[in-house]
């Protein structure tokens, strides 16, 4: 089994990141790394990866809360289900097909 990694927090004065906001926000995104931005050596902002904010805010949806929990105690309950069950709920249902009547032709 893979271990998680930690994910890699770097803190940087806004005066340098504004310098290399390309090559940050480049790095940001294909490491999946964050950024901590200071003022005066004062955490001011943090910055992550779009898709991970989007994750982020998906989860601060109650809504979202509450399926995810719901989701998790029927899988705790053994309500879940194996993948090749999951994948046989999406396949068409497949009819037995009738022998066409062939015409005779006169």
């Amino acid at each position: 089994m893979r271990k998680k990694s930690k994910p890699m927090v770097n803190s940087i004065p806004i005066t340098k990141a504004r310098v290399n906001l390309g090559a940050l926000a480049k790095r940001i995104h294909l490491n999946k790394e964050y950024l901590i931005l200071e003022k005066d050596g004062i955490p001011i902002v943090g910055i992550m990866d779009a898709d991970e904010l989007e994750d982020y805010l998906e989860l601060q949806n109650p809504k979202v809360k509450r399926d995810i929990a719901k989701s998790s105690q029927e899988f705790r309950a053994g309500k879940g289900r194996s993948f090749d069950q999951l994948i046989a709920e999406f396949q068409p249902h497949k009819q037995a097909r009738r022998p066409s009547k062939q015409r005779r032709k006169t």
